[in-house]
């Protein structure tokens, strides 16, 4: 395969570009962050093709200050002959014709990712700008597009010794909603790349914020299962693979004491998330080597147990990756793998090498059998009890549990359900709803956490039950999201670290056991006001301090009159200084001295001065606010200073971890567009104080209630704020990326204790509206 020669020949043309710019949703899915990321994937994808035909190991992508993408490898690089038929170097082609690339030609590539094969020249379409560059035959060849279209010819402008290619792109933004790469959902993406191809190097580099990673994983499948694993294992992690038929295939997998199970799979590279033909081979070939190893080694008693598919896989943590000539996927997308051959191959595989794994690993073996009929027993004990929440007959309201207050509408799509805290609360509710299609099931206290509970336990729980039974889509094997009676479902809680425990268990619950309720969009979750402005007769409810400080601006400021400024003008100046102080009462929380850290922000030349001068200004500051200064440490990169305040000892730090704060660039750029205004109508006052002066008089003779809880509202108030389709606000509760969302809810919801509390130590300052 490596000695084919790789030349213009191998560029097989299929279709024009014409369609990509008019209709890009149908080649990258959509024009938001998704698509603009995709554009990333489609190049790099490239070399990962190159990689696994042998040709490339190095993969460099930066993200520029510019906004744009460079892509680099060290691969064969495109080829750059005429191309036979089109009369234009093959690169050139590669680049502005759909559906021409090497892909298509075996010889070139044995498998390939890369989406439907139209590749480069779909992210070249959707690009203003796109610059190849190409190091082949000892020359460097370069070649600029704008919108698909070439706006140079293929020049050569030096020569080099090492082979590769470069695309640097910058997405269209006529094109896409959003051009800001997400430097996250990226890393995400490229570890996941290194993981499943040992043999490549991958550095990323955001030049934003000076970000510097290299992903590279001696240990493949095996390291990636570690990574994904976040319980305690009962089992070692083990890895298997083998090449049959052109069909490359391997596994890892390991058993953890958890109850979900995590199966993540691959074809090409591209991740699978509905599964298809090589997890369905994996799943089978993995149940029947349970089975057999059961058969053969438990005692009678354990044998009464019939162990199914779900029963294996409790606790599971796998990754299945193959690489298959010509894939054939069901759906635009490529979600799930549909070529036939693949499932015996798989199948054949995972049943022989995991019999052999048992037999040399006795107490691997014997931990995961018992997992698989812990859990057999605790599905047989879930059928039970799911027996008493099932709901003989929609019509029989008999059966719907005795708390449950439900409406009159029979009619799932405009039916409302409130889980909603407390039955004071929950009373309130009841007496400000609409009976016609809002439904109210009061849940007394915490509900069980889900997470660390197998279904059986789950069932048991009084709550849980008068759920389900409300809900009427049943649980477990029985789920059918057609049956469900509800297609709002609104959590409704306090805005207390109570109410946050009680969301949070909640969403637990309906992520681990429901989540086709979540993904069906029915989900949502009720945004009480936290304040209520009353003045004489007026009254109204502001959903946060931001809304509330919006209000008073506005109806204080006309008690006020200012030379030289509009009151639009003034209306946004306000604004703006009430954002900065909101971002200067977060900054408070996590830097010492908020009025140094103010000053800085306020003399915006300070910042870029070297420590040494910068120290200069800031004695002088620090002197004047009537301070003294201990001790000091000044740095070329770092100023410490101990400062003796009318409150006590300070210990001042200033460095990058300063000025590269969000909050501190935050408040930095704020303050910058309220000095951009003509402020001369203040005089000798600064913008916070006018601002304070502003808000109190409209405070004159007002009555400002925050709210805790729910049980404080009366029903007409309930009704007006947070339940009538005209006035709420309610979160939609979705799933952007499973596997994430899975991780939060081990992290904080899980048996492990270490990863959480480190987690609160790191995150402890970003805690808002604490009510202890």
């Amino acid at each position: 395969m490596q000695n084919q020669q790789y030349s213009a020949d191998n560029i097989k043309v299929l279709k024009g570009l014409e369609a990509v710019r008019k209709r890009p949703g149908m080649y990258i899915g959509d024009t938001n962050v998704n698509g603009l990321h995709h554009l990333i994937y489609e190049v790099v994808d490239n070399s990962i093709d190159e990689a696994m035909a042998g040709h490339c190991n190095t993969i460099s992508i930066t993200l520029t200050k510019e906004g744009s993408a460079i892509i680099e490898d060290n691969g064969r690089g495109i080829p750059v002959d005429m191309h036979p038929t089109e009369n234009l170097p093959a690169a050139t082609v590669v680049l502005t014709v759909l559906h021409a690339g090497g892909k298509f030609d075996k010889d070139s590539y044995k498998v390939s990712g890369g989406l439907h094969g139209v590749g480069v020249s779909v992210v070249n379409a959707l690009s203003k700008k796109l610059v190849m560059t190409i190091r082949k035959n000892g020359n460097v060849y370069t070649q600029e597009f704008s919108c698909g279209i070439p706006k140079t010819g293929l020049d050569i402008i030096g020569t080099s010794k090492k082979n590769g290619t470069t695309i640097e792109f910058i997405p269209d933004d006529e094109i896409f909603e959003v051009t800001v790469f997400d430097r996250e959902v990226l890393a995400r993406r490229f570890k996941e790349l290194a993981y499943l191809n040992r043999n490549i190097t991958i550095h990323f580099k955001d030049e934003r914020d000076n970000f510097n990673e290299s992903y590279h994983f001696e240990g493949g499948l095996r390291q990636f299962v570690e990574h994904l694993n976040k319980k305690v294992l009962v089992s070692q992690v083990f890895s298997f693979s083998d090449n049959e038929s052109d069909t490359e295939v391997e596994i890892a997998l390991a058993y953890n004491d958890g109850y979900d199970e995590k199966v993540l799979s691959f074809v090409n590279n591209i991740k699978t998330p509905e599964g298809g033909t090589h997890e369905a081979g994996f799943r089978a070939g993995l149940s029947r080597a349970i089975t057999s190893y059961i058969d053969a080694n438990a005692n009678a008693r354990e044998k009464d147990n019939k162990i199914t598919g779900d029963d294996v896989r409790e606790g599971l943590v796998a990754i299945v990756s193959v690489k298959v000539m010509e894939p054939q996927f069901e759906g635009q997308t490529k979600g799930k793998l549909g070529s036939s051959f693949v499932k015996p191959i798989v199948q054949k595989l995972t049943y022989e090498k995991i019999a052999k794994f048992f037999e040399e690993n006795p107490n691997d073996a014997k931990a995961i059998m018992q997992k698989a009929l812990m859990a057999a027993r605790g599905r047989e004990a879930a059928k039970k009890a799911r027996e008493l929440t099932r709901k003989k007959d929609s019509l029989m309201v008999g059966t719907l549990p005795g708390k449950l207050a439900d409406c009159q509408s029979k009619d799932p799509s405009i039916s409302e359900l409130y889980l909603v805290e407390g039955d004071s609360a929950g009373g309130s509710a009841k007496q400000g709803r609409d009976r016609v299609f809002q439904a109210i099931l009061p849940l007394k206290g915490k509900i069980l956490n889900v997470e660390k509970s197998r279904l059986d336990k789950i069932l048991k729980s009084d709550e849980i039950k008068n759920m389900i039974t409300a809900l009427g889509c049943g649980i477990g094997e029985e789920f059918d999201i057609n049956r469900i009676r509800y297609q709002k479902i609104i959590i409704m809680t306090d805005a207390d670290v109570d109410g946050s425990h009680i969301q949070t268990l909640l969403l637990t619950f309906f992520f681990r056991y429901l989540k086709p309720v979540i993904e069906a969009g029915y989900l949502y979750i009720a945004q009480p006001p936290l304040y209520r402005f009353k003045k004489g007769k007026k009254e109204i409810y502001l959903r946060d301090e931001k809304a509330l400080s919006e209000y008073l601006i506005e109806n204080g400021i006309e008690n006020f009159a200012f030379e030289g400024v509009g009151t639009p003008d003034l209306l946004e100046i306000l604004r703006f200084a009430s954002h900065y102080r909101l971002t200067l009462k977060e900054l408070e929380k996590r830097f010492a001295m908020i009025d140094v850290v103010k000053y800085m922000i306020e003399h915006r030349d300070l910042i870029s001065l070297p420590m040494s001068e910068l120290y200069i200004k800031l004695e002088e500051f620090v002197q004047q606010k009537g301070y003294n200064i201990l001790n000091k440490r000044v740095e070329e990169e770092k100023i410490h200073l101990y400062v003796q305040t009318h409150e006590g000892l300070v210990d001042l730090v200033i460095d990058d971890s300063l000025f590269t704060h969000p909050l501190f660039e935050e408040a930095y750029y704020v303050h910058n567009l309220i000095l951009e205004r003509d402020l001369s109508f203040l005089g000798e006052k600064d913008i916070l104080t006018i601002l304070e002066e502003i808000e109190e008089s409209a405070k004159k003779g007002a009555y400002i209630q925050r709210y805790k809880g729910l049980g404080e509202m009366n029903p007409e108030q309930l009704w007006e704020t947070t339940m009538t389709p005209e006035n709420r606000r309610l979160l939609k509760v979705q799933i952007t990326d499973d596997m994430e969302a899975s991780d939060v809810f081990s992290l904080f919801m899980g048996d492990e204790v270490e990863p959480r509390r480190a987690y609160i130590q790191d995150h402890a300052k970003d805690v808002k509206h604490l009510d202890v």
